[in-house]
């Protein structure tokens, strides 16, 4: 029995902000109201970042009017924080609006697992650096999640894990420490703990992309009004994500993007360290020179 899910990623509902287009973000939302009605889904995945922040008092009314075009859609809805959603405003202002918890939490749904990780999403702002935090608790809860696994999961969170390359990304190849989290390589290590397929599924970084680490493929979908690909214009981005044997994720919009993928349980063997730091290799360099 396969599982079809609608996804929209990063709203980003308000005024026009660098390259996204806020402006569109209410009418593009009655679009996807009826891409959903149509696309035959179960559930709908919305991955984050409702609004582009402005202040407390001004993100209340906003995040409010998205919860408001979300109410007319017709499936069940699992929304994630994105850190546009938690600049001013609390988890548990966002649950009030949105009228849900905002916790970890899995679903079961044919063969497969839903694995909503909502992991800390606020960015913190210092005079040394500004980025996410990983917290522990986070960390541990995918974890063990992971390993008490019995069936595929999608693991769904707003912020990739995957550390792919954001070379031409307008907002992230300058800043690609924002692109993640800080100590991503552990979140990898405990996706890798499973021993069943594993997909990934995330928004934030503005672009449609799969990208493969050991073994679990990474799918990054488009913001609904990003335009920095399509030439000015919002994106428009919605997709469905098919999970069964094989899993198929279809973009539509103006950036739009296909993908099939086989999931495996299979991992990769464990990766070199520096070839200087290796006994071995560091031996060979050393005979080489002499």
């Amino acid at each position: 029995m396969t599982v079809r899910l609608a996804i929209v990623a990063d709203i980003h509902h308000g005024i026009p902000s660098a390259t996204k287009r806020g402006d569109a973000a209410m009418g593009l939302m009655e679009d996807f109201t009826r891409y959903v009605r149509d696309a035959d889904v179960s559930h709908v995945l919305d991955l984050g970042d409702r609004i582009s922040d402005v202040d407390h008092d001004t993100d209340l009314r906003l995040e409010a009017e998205v919860a408001e075009a979300f109410r007319a859609v017709e499936k069940p809805i699992w929304h994630l924080n994105g850190n546009h959603d938690r600049d001013f405003l609390s988890v548990e202002e966002n649950e009030q609006i949105l009228g849900q918890s905002l916790g970890h939490e899995t679903h079961d749904l044919g063969g497969w697992r839903i694995v909503l990780w909502r992991a800390d999403t606020r960015i913190r702002r210092t005079a040394e650096r500004s980025g996410f935090v990983l917290r522990e608790a986070d960390l541990l809860w995918l974890s063990r999640t992971v390993q008490a696994a019995d069936r595929p999961l999608l693991v769904v969170s707003h912020v990739p894990v995957s550390g792919h390359s954001q070379v031409g990304n307008y907002y992230f190849q300058n800043n690609p420490s924002n692109a993640t989290y800080p100590m991503a390589e552990r979140a990898r290590a405990a996706l890798a703990q499973a021993r069943v397929p594993v997909v990934c599924l995330a928004g934030h970084v503005h672009w449609n992309t799969v990208t493969t680490v050991d073994g679990i493929p990474h799918l990054t979908q488009q913001s609904l009004t990003e335009s920095f690909t399509t030439e000015g214009a919002p994106a428009g981005a919605m997709g469905v994500i098919e999970l069964g044997e094989t899993v198929r994720w279809e973009v539509a919009g103006r950036d739009p993007y296909r993908a099939e993928i086989t999931p495996t349980a299979r991992r990769w063997t464990p990766v070199l360290p520096d070839f200087r730091a290796h006994p071995e290799l560091r031996a060979r360099h050393i005979k080489a020179e002499s």
